[in-house]
C-alpha cells in the first residue's frame, strides 16, 4: 500500500508540508490520559493568548479553503473545528484511544490530522481532485458523491475517505473499538509548517511507541518524495 498526494495537489499547493505515520498494533485497552492532558495544555496556553482564527496555522487552511471555493467560515479545517470546540467547551469527547491523542495533538499544533482505520481502506490511498463518482459515507450511514475537483482522500476503489480535504473524514474508514492498524496523516500549509509537522509527527511516533510499545513507520511527504510505501 501506498499513500501520496497528487501532483495536482502539489502543483495547486506547493507550500505543502505534510507526514504520516503508519501503526499496527492498536488496541482500546490502554490510557492515554498523561499524553492527551500534555498537549491540551499546550493548546489552553495558546488559546489564552488568542483565538484559533487567529493562529497562523487555522488562517492558512482558511485560505486554502477560499482558493477552493469553500466559504473559510462554513467549512472549517478539522483542526479549527476542534480547537473551537475545545475553547468553546474546554475539553473533547472521548472517542478511542488512537483518536484521543491525536486530537489532543492537533489541538496543541493547530494541524489537522486524519486518522484511517486501513482495514477499510482499498489498495493506495491519495490526496486528489474528485471525478465526482466516488462513494462518501457519512458517519450516519448516508452516501454522497463528492463534487467534482473537490480534494478527497480516495482509495482505490475509488471510496472517498475524506471530504474538502482536511473538513471531514468518512464514518466508513473511521477507527472503531476493532481498529488494529491506522493510517495518521498530518497537514500544514503555513510558513513554517515543514517544522512544524515533524515536530508533530515525533510528538506522536513517541507518543505511539511509549503507549503501545511498538514503532510506527514514518514518512515526512516532500516534492522530492512525493509518496510513503508500506
Amino acid at each position: 500500500m501506498s499513500f501520496k498526494h497528487s501532483d495536482d495537489i502539489w502543483n495547486d499547493f506547493p507550500e505543502l508540508a505534510a507526514g504520516a505515520l503508519h501503526v499496527g498494533g492498536i488496541r482500546k485497552e490502554v490510557a492515554v490520559d498523561t499524553q492527551v492532558a500534555h498537549f491540551e495544555a499546550v493548546a489552553r496556553a495558546r488559546l489564552s493568548e488568542r483565538t484559533e482564527g487567529e493562529f497562523p496555522e487555522i488562517q492558512a487552511w482558511r485560505r486554502a479553503f477560499a482558493r477552493m471555493g469553500l466559504k473559510p467560515t462554513q467549512y472549517r479545517s478539522a483542526s479549527e473545528a476542534l480547537l473551537r470546540r475545545f475553547r468553546k467547551e474546554g475539553t473533547l469527547p472521548k472517542i478511542h484511544p488512537i483518536i484521543d491523542l491525536c486530537n489532543a495533538a492537533s489541538l496543541a499544533f493547530a494541524i489537522p490530522i486524519a486518522v484511517f482505520d486501513l482495514g477499510k481502506v482499498t489498495g493506495d490511498l491519495e490526496v486528489r481532485p474528485a471525478v465526482g463518482d466516488e462513494i462518501y459515507t457519512t458517519f450516519s450511514g448516508d452516501m454522497e458523491f463528492p463534487e467534482p475537483q473537490e480534494i478527497i482522500f480516495a482509495d482505490t476503489s475509488g471510496r472517498a475517505h475524506a471530504r474538502r480535504w482536511t473538513n471531514r473524514q468518512s464514518g466508513y474508514s473511521a477507527v472503531r473499538e476493532e481498529t488494529t492498524a491506522v493510517l495518521i496523516v498530518a497537514e500544514a500549509l503555513h510558513a513554517g509548517g515543514e517544522a512544524d509537522v515533524r515536530r508533530l509527527i515525533d510528538a506522536l511516533r513517541e507518543a505511539v511507541g511509549t503507549i503501545w510499545s511498538i514503532d510506527p513507520e514514518v514518512a515526512m511527504l516532500e516534492r522530492a518524495a512525493r509518496r510513503f510505501d508500506f
